[in-house]
This record gives structure tokens, sequence and C-alpha cells, in this order.
């Protein structure tokens, strides 16, 4: 059984990472605020967070804190990167995958600080609005592998409409954003980044970016969806006379890919949580995306268990087949980290109206969230499976934690978790003095 004492320090250990981005007091309020968000089990707002740790009389220091006090979110997101890198580094095929997205967090108010209209299928929320008013973040995370791999959300931009920009604010593109968060987390890692998105964002303004950085910095590889029709061509032969050319020949289009001089090669791959069969077809090429300069490994791939074929493209030469629909099947575990930010995190219970307070909550979420799995992780390797959490009873073969699991676990010593912070901001007033009386 792990006791309140060791998980506290465990906890605060993950926070402590966090200290150099802060104030001392400013430090103490952004671990009140992150702990509240992991014990409150109703609206996560200060206030219910507060109330559920008994630190009710706190509620204006808190309040101040997210409106005015200093809170530097890049580094906050920065901390977060090097707190995974040192605990649970992602690292795959010689590369640090990350997942890049974006997501609506609905808000109902016009008045509320930077929300825009957005059109919404109504096929795939038939209960909804064809037109939503919300707040539409492009998130990126680490891609931890396992089985299954692992999510850790870590930077977000938010993204306006250009015609519903904010007063003061300049408008950027979602693509945009992308590649300044890339920029971001390989500025922070090791080893060079592997980009891993869906077809939204398999265009020029982010790729060629990526594949031709400014002077002394490292070239980011992608894999991404392919467009059914994408523009493909072979490697060039120079010509004897006349111009040389830009492009070769021009090669049948994925959809097309019966007329490709490739043959169908039989394998398996971790695919969304199992090992499946598939088959597919391999071609090296240029594409119109990456430009003539850039060669590219196209792929057809007929999955087990899906009726349609997946086309997938990848910059990284050295990955094989079984590789690169692996890591793009791992992309659907940021999925999951959207519905544990909207379902335990309260993504769309935030209730702040004002700039500061929107961007801050988000932020804090994501660092709950990736604190979080961490913590689960460890526990896992330090005590074991299923010693610490029981799998429920419709699902005994459920072999590792989740979110909930962990937040379980820390909700048994809410009480306790309430008393150490009180004694951490105690023991801060008093750093605070002994340092102004010296």
């Amino acid at each position: 059984m792990v006791d309140a004492k060791p998980l506290w320090k465990r906890w605060q250990a993950l926070l402590n990472h966090f200290m150099p981005w802060f104030t001392r007091p400013g430090w103490v309020r952004f671990v009140d605020w992150v702990t509240g968000m992991v014990l409150c089990w109703e609206e996560h707002t200060i206030t219910q967070l507060l109330t559920a740790m008994d630190m009710a009389d706190r509620w204006r220091v808190l309040e101040h804190f997210a409106e005015y006090g200093a809170f530097d979110r890049v580094g906050v997101e920065r901390a977060t990167i090097r707190l995974i890198e040192e605990r649970q580094p992602a690292r795959f095929a010689g590369y640090h995958p990350v997942a890049l997205d974006d997501t609506k967090e609905h808000r109902t108010s016009a008045k509320v600080w930077g929300t825009c209209t957005f059109h919404e299928p109504a096929g795939r929320s038939p209960n909804r609005a064809s037109t939503v008013r919300a707040h539409n973040w492009v998130v990126m995370g680490d891609l931890v592998p396992g089985r299954p791999w692992t999510y850790l959300p870590h930077t977000a931009r938010l993204y306006f409409r250009e015609s519903q920009l904010p007063a003061g604010e300049k408008f950027r593109k979602k693509t945009t954003w992308a590649v300044e968060m890339l920029r971001q987390v390989d500025a922070e890692s090791a080893v060079p980044i592997l980009g891993v998105f869906d077809g939204a964002y398999a265009n020029r303004t982010v790729i060629r970016p990526c594949l031709n950085p400014p002077a002394g910095r490292r070239r980011i590889d992608v894999v991404t969806r392919l467009r059914e029709d994408a523009r493909l061509h072979a490697v060039k032969v120079a010509n004897k006379k006349g111009r040389p050319r830009l492009w070769g020949k021009r090669l049948p289009a994925p959809q097309n890919h019966e007329k490709w001089k490739a043959t169908w090669t039989k394998s398996q791959a971790y695919i969304y949580g199992r090992e499946r069969s598939f088959r597919y077809k391999q071609l090296e090429c240029y594409w119109s995306v990456t430009g003539p300069k850039e060669l590219v490994h196209v792929f057809v791939f007929e999955v087990e268990g899906y009726d349609e074929p997946w086309y997938l493209v990848s910059t990284a030469l050295g990955l094989s087949a079984e590789q690169v629909v692996e890591v793009f099947a791992a992309r659907f575990r940021q999925e999951d980290g959207f519905r544990d930010h909207k379902q335990r995190l309260g993504m769309e219970e935030c209730r702040a109206w004002t700039k500061e307070p929107i961007l801050r909550t988000f932020a804090v979420q994501m660092v709950a969230q990736t604190l979080l799995r961490l913590l689960g992780m460890e526990l896992d390797a330090d005590y074991g499976p299923k010693t610490w959490w029981s799998p429920p009873e419709w699902n005994k073969n459920k072999s590792h934690p989740s979110v909930l699991d962990v937040r379980r676990l820390l909700w048994r010593y809410r009480k306790e978790f309430s008393h150490f912070l009180v004694d951490l901001e105690e023991s801060s007033k008093g750093t605070a003095a002994a340092a102004k009386a010296s």
C-alpha cells in the first residue's frame, strides 16, 4: 500500500521542477492549483478545488494569482518538456516522437475572451448545433512507446479566427503555431524530433520549415497521413539537352496504387492496442508538399480490422513500414488525452472570462495530466502493476493504470494532502521572512 507521506514526496518532487519559473510564493500558489485540479471531484473551478481541499479561505489569494500573478506559460511548458525528458524520455527508432492536433473547448458566451465560432458537422455531434462557440487549442505532447503508448501533453497555443481576433492579438495560423511548437520541443530534446500528425497539418507551411531548418537548428522529420490524390513524382533523370528537370515523371496517386511498380508485403505491428496483421506497398519518390529535393517514403497499408486503406508518408527514410504504421497509430493516444482532459480535468468546466485565467487554467490542466501519467508510471515501476490499483470487474485484463486510477489513489489522502499544502505555505512564509531579515 502507498502511504500518504511517501506519495506526497513523489508528487512534490515532480512539482519542484517548476520552481525556477516562479517566485517562491507564486510556486506555492501553482502547487495549490495543480494539486487542487487533481483532487477536485466536481467542477474544476478555483472555488471548487479549494473547497475540495478544505482551503476555501485561500480563495482570494489563488484567484489573484490566476489573474495577476507572475506566470511564465512558455517557461512552464519548457519545464514540463524537461521533466518528461528526465523521468520518461520518449524514444522511438532514434527519434523523439511528438503528437500534434487541435481540439475545441466549448464556451457558450460571446463575452468570454478568445472564443470564436466554428462549424461542427452535425454527423459527428447529432445533439449539438452545427455552429459552436469555442476556444480552439493547438496541442502537442510526447508519445512514449509501450504497450500501450503513453501521451504526455506539454505545449499548447490558442488559435483565433482572423475575423474574430481579440483586441491586441496578432493573427497566427494553426500551421504557424505548429512549427513554433515543434521548434520549442526540439530545443529541449536530446535527440531529433519526429512529428506525428493527421492530414490537417500535412501541408507545405508545416512540413517544409521542419525539413529546412534555420542555421544552427535540427531537421524535424514527420510521419503523417497522405491525401489519396497526392501528387507524387519519380526520381528525376537528367536531360541530355535543354533545361534541367525540376520534377521526375508523374507517378500514380495513392488511390491508384495498383499501378505502382511495387508488390504487397505482409507483416505485423502493434496497432491500436494489439498486434495486428497488415500488408503494405512502399514507394520511394518525391512529394509535391516536400518539394523536388526531398525524398520520401509513401505507403499504402491494408490493416486487419479496417475496410479502407491507410495512405501514409514518412520523411524519416530510416523507419521501416512496421515502425511507420505503429507510430502513426500511436497518435490516437492524443485523442485519449483530450478525453481525459475534458472528462477528468475539467477542460470544458472552466469559468474564466478574461485572458490570463483562460490561458493559465489550460496550462495547469495540461501539467496536472502529465504529472498524473508520470506518477502512475513511476508507481507501477516501483510497486508493480495492479498493486496500488485494481482492474474493474468488467475488465480483468486491464494492464495499465488510467488517469482516473491515479486520481483515486490521491483522493484517498485528500485530507493529508490538504495538511501538506498548508505546511508548504507556512514553510514558504518562514523562508521569505528569513530572507527579508537577512
